[in-house]
């Protein structure tokens, strides 16, 4: 099962928030933090080790523009996607929107399928683009380019197409162990030709590559029957 993805909604709409959060993490497949103003999306945003994916951010808020907000999240370097609620379907609304740095504008009221459906789009480009930037503990992980670098020791090291994947999947998963037959599933499809001694055999490369000490594992651990990243860290913002 992969990890759920974090996901901040800022709206001070009750009934709204728990809806959205009702129907997104029916499956598991994402967890929710709410936000019910600008102050507290920003608390929220800069707590320790705070991690989110993506962004629902409502226009119309008690204490500001979420427009406005957006565009200042973009400044600050946040890169992840942000998909703005609005009340109005207007052109001149959506355009303001998208120039303030949104990468979507959805009109209420919605369909939760479709904004589903539209998140899921967000993420899946986002992962793939070169702005997709993680922490993994002393390493930025840059997916797009199959990179992790370690600017302290300006130290980078090269990844394959599987390191990434196996990366990216347990980083998805956050603080839970991913069981060996769910990242070979993950990493490879379901081939009956593949086992899970060659997911081992790229664990125990891929230690060779990041680890400090390979024998004694820190970041890559093995747990509960697979593996986990540690320690857990969020997204970069620039």
């Amino acid at each position: 099962m992969t990890g759920a993805r974090p996901i901040l909604i800022v709206d001070d709409d009750q009934v709204l928030r728990q809806t959205l959060v009702e129907q997104l993490q029916i499956d598991g497949e994402f967890s929710v933090t709410e936000a019910v103003s600008l102050a507290d999306a920003r608390s929220k945003l800069e707590a320790p080790d705070s991690r989110y994916d993506s962004i629902l951010l409502d226009v119309t808020l008690p204490d500001g523009d979420g427009r406005d907000f957006c565009a200042e999240l973009r400044s600050s370097g946040v890169r992840v996607p942000i998909i703005m609620l609005t009340g109005s379907d207007d052109e001149a609304d959506i355009v303001r929107g998208l120039d303030a740095g949104a990468n979507d504008y959805v009109a209420k009221p919605f369909r939760i399928a479709e904004l589903l459906a539209r998140l899921r789009a967000q993420l899946r480009l986002f992962e793939n683009s070169e702005d997709a930037v993680f922490s993994i503990g002393p390493y930025t992980f840059r997916p797009s380019v199959k990179l992790l670098q370690e600017t302290t020791k300006n130290k980078r090291i090269r990844l394959t197409e599987k390191e990434t994947a196996i990366l990216k999947f347990l980083y998805r998963a956050g603080t839970r162990p991913v069981p060996r037959q769910v990242l070979l599933n993950e990493v490879w499809g379901y081939n009956a030709a593949v086992t899970t001694h060659t997911l081992e055999t790229h664990i125990y490369r891929l230690r060779q590559k990041i680890e400090p000490d390979p024998a004694n594992a820190s970041l890559l651990i093995t747990e509960g029957g697979g593996y986990r990243l540690y320690p857990e860290t969020g997204p970069q913002s620039s």
